[in-house]
């Protein structure tokens, strides 16, 4: 069931998201006065494009690069170089002030749910705080009700604090407020990582939900392929602060191009076993799965 306010507006040409080279350079500490301060490169020259309705997966290591791409496509930080886009404006040379459009357009749903919800708020002041911050009051109490019960919450919900819910609720209430808007596009950043083995698969299969019914383009970033594989289209894949291969999820899963990508999915476990907590120390350790059928 697609949001009646969003079939209102036509959406512009062309994709939601586009990267033209972009690059993040960070210096560290000067060790020495007689040498310049080291460089360190978090993300190189990157050229990607998200369509409007796909939903894209971004997969790497730790320090691969996927987190600082992501704060910069969610305008929370600035290129060193190269053009940003979001639904055809411009991002990457913008000062904060000037990307209050873009709190409408994208919404980021956080990796932990208790670190993202602020403690001494009622979940109704926590999912109306997007339309307060857009100046809209009116209705909000019915807004947030009917997107507490859209995420598989009931109504009185609203009016308990973020500790009398479990981890996997949080993320369901993190979830609502970010469709509080009527945002183009949700952002993922390791949704489930952070939650019980329990209720990853149900955090998953609302996050495909919501997107379908609410016609979301979805980016999706995780360091696990087979959690991609169960909600994205399509995966782009980063080492070191490169993008190193882009392509269709079916395509990346059984006919890999990159030497990185296949050492990524020969350590993939099957869904269940993502899903169950296992991590990469594991993996390493010689607890291996095959990848999913």
């Amino acid at each position: 069931m697609t949001d009646p306010a969003r079939e209102a507006t036509a959406a512009p040409p062309g994709p939601a998201i586009e990267l033209r080279g972009v690059s993040r350079d960070f210096r560290r500490r000067r060790t020495s006065l007689s040498t310049p301060p080291p460089v360190v490169h978090a993300v190189r020259d990157v050229s990607l494009s998200v369509a409007r309705g796909e939903r894209f997966g971004i997969v790497g290591e730790s320090g691969s690069g996927k987190s600082t791409l992501l704060r910069l496509v969610c305008g929370l930080d600035r290129p060193t170089s190269g053009e940003l886009y979001v639904e055809g404006r411009p991002v990457h040379d913008q000062p904060h002030r000037r990307l209050r459009w873009l709190r409408s357009t994208l919404q980021l749903v956080f990796q932990d749910p208790m670190g993202s919800l602020d403690p001494r708020m009622r979940v109704r002041d926590i999912v109306a705080e997007p339309l307060v911050a857009q100046g809209r009051r009116a209705g909000n109490r019915e807004r947030v009700v009917d997107l507490l019960e859209r995420v598989g919450l009931s109504a009185d919900a609203a009016d308990r604090y973020p500790h009398q819910f479990s981890g996997g609720q949080r993320q369901r209430i993190s979830v609502a407020r970010a469709l509080a808007p009527d945002p183009d596009i949700l952002v993922a950043d390791e949704p489930v990582s952070a939650l019980d083995v329990s209720v990853r698969a149900q955090v998953l299969n609302l996050i495909d939900e919501v997107v379908e019914g609410f016609d979301l383009t979805l980016v999706l970033v995780s360091h696990d392929l087979s959690v991609v594989r169960h909600v994205c289209d399509r995966v782009a894949v980063m080492q070191r602060g490169e993008l190193v291969e882009v392509a269709p999820v079916e395509q990346l899963f059984t006919a890999p191009e990159h030497p990185y990508t296949r050492s990524l999915l020969a350590a993939v476990p099957d869904l269940q076993t993502a899903l169950s907590g296992r991590t990469a120390r594991d993996l390493a350790a010689g607890v291996r799965g095959q990848a999913p059928a």
